[in-house]
């Protein structure tokens, strides 16, 4: 699996980042379906609550207006365009999933209100230089996960 990072939701990202300074922060992934296995993130949320330095947890109704609208603004498409997965920081730790990062996943995917077939979990830091370190992996029901391919888009130029 391939998950593309526009420039534009790369920049968003990384100004969230910088303002959480120390404090874990946040958020939903949404997504759009490209090719078979290759996923853009289209739009994220961004939760500043709820973190410490060393833990995050998502307030599942923070999320759900925004999810709404992006479901408006993408003509109600979710062949298309969907709720990909959840993302977070770890300022202090490698840009890898904790176990309990892997359990709060794999709840996501098996849950039947869900209806998931896989989610996407987006684990960034900033570097020293002040660059996005990040991993994305795929949870899928039956407790398997895949590492996925996390790419950042290159901004086109205007000509």
């Amino acid at each position: 699996m391939r998950v593309l990072l526009p420039h534009d939701v790369r920049e968003r990202l990384a100004s969230a980042l910088r303002d959480a300074g120390s404090r874990e922060i946040g958020g939903v992934l949404m997504g759009e379906h490209v090719s078979e296995g290759v996923f853009r993130i289209k739009d994220l949320t961004v939760q500043r609550r709820g973190g410490t330095f060393a833990s995050f947890v998502r307030e599942v109704r923070a999320a759900l207006l925004p999810l709404r609208r992006f479901f408006v603004q993408t003509g109600h498409d979710y062949t298309r365009y969907n709720y990909l997965g959840e993302w977070h920081s770890h300022p202090f730790f490698p840009a890898k999933p904790s176990r309990r990062d892997a359990e709060t996943m794999w709840r996501i995917v098996e849950d039947p209100a869900v209806g998931a077939n896989f989610a996407v979990l987006l684990i960034a830091r900033l570097g020293a230089g002040g660059e996005i370190e990040g991993s994305a992996w795929a949870y899928l029901p039956g407790r398997r996960r895949l590492g996925a391919s996390l790419e950042v888009e290159v901004r086109e130029e205007a000509t």
